[in-house]
């Protein structure tokens, strides 16, 4: 399908393959050094989040939602993320959440939302919110008018969709359809480009240069239909535009500066 390969990574990046395995070990390891806090926000059994605190009082919190297409991954292969955010002063969080097709795209999002309610009450000060992949859908929800109570949102400073889908249509035209199970409804529901953003919310959208056209294309959609700024990193793809959050860069910049 035409489709499929539009939103296929990994056969047009050199070493698609050894991303996850080698994320996986440098999460691993991250967390052997940096033992993070397991909280739990659900009843459900992905319903939990790793909380990395930084030495001292955090200046706020930073959370990272993964990707994965909502299929696959979780926060233990992203651990590592969490290094420039402590480096920085903050605590740094990372939600799991119930993956397709035991979740439907709608679930996934109010889960990431108990996420950051539950977080907010354990980290004072600012919230800095990212995501990447399918994680830039959901971090993008974060941002839409329908979602987060007033007074929690009041607290979110800055979110930062890297190399988002916004735009959930093409994926029924995609074999992932049989387990994401998407419809016209959910499609308007969930994708961001059709929904408002709250007003005053400060979002950011980033997405690497060398990333396949449908992702520069999603990317570019979001922030035209909110009307807010694009950083597209030169020579960065789907994978490698992550890397960033691990030190001091432009896109840990962007997302805590």
């Amino acid at each position: 399908m035409g489709m499929d390969r539009a939103y296929t990574n990994s056969a047009f990046i050199p070493g698609g393959d050894s991303y996850a395995p080698r994320w996986e070990a440098d999460a691993a390891a991250f967390r052997l050094r940096h033992p993070p806090e397991r909280l739990t926000y659900g009843p459900a059994v992905r319903n939990w989040v790793d909380l990395f605190h930084p030495k001292g009082a955090p200046h706020g919190l930073v959370v990272f939602v993964h990707g994965g297409y909502w299929l696959r991954l979780g926060p233990d292969d992203f651990s590592h993320l969490a290094a420039g955010g402590l480096a920085a002063g903050y605590a740094v969080a990372l939600p799991a959440y119930t993956l397709a097709p035991a979740a439907r795209i709608g679930a996934i999002t109010a889960e990431v939302a108990q996420a950051v309610r539950l977080l907010a009450t354990r980290v004072a000060g600012p919230i800095h919110i990212a995501g990447h992949s399918a994680g830039g859908h959901l971090a993008a929800r974060m941002a839409c008018a329908d979602l987060l109570p007033e007074a929690l949102a009041a607290r979110v400073v800055r979110v930062l969709p890297i190399s988002p889908v916004a735009d959930l249509s093409p994926l029924m035209l995609t074999e992932m359809q049989a387990d994401l199970r998407l419809d016209a409804a959910e499609v308007a529901a969930e994708s961001p480009v059709y929904l408002p953003r709250r007003a005053g919310m400060d979002v950011r959208v980033w997405v690497g240069g060398a990333e396949r056209p449908a992702f520069l294309a999603q990317a570019g959609a979001l922030a035209t239909a909110w009307g807010v700024p694009l950083t597209v990193e030169p020579d960065r793809h789907h994978f490698d535009v992550i890397e960033g959050l691990a030190a001091q860069s432009p896109l840990l910049n962007a997302l805590i500066g």
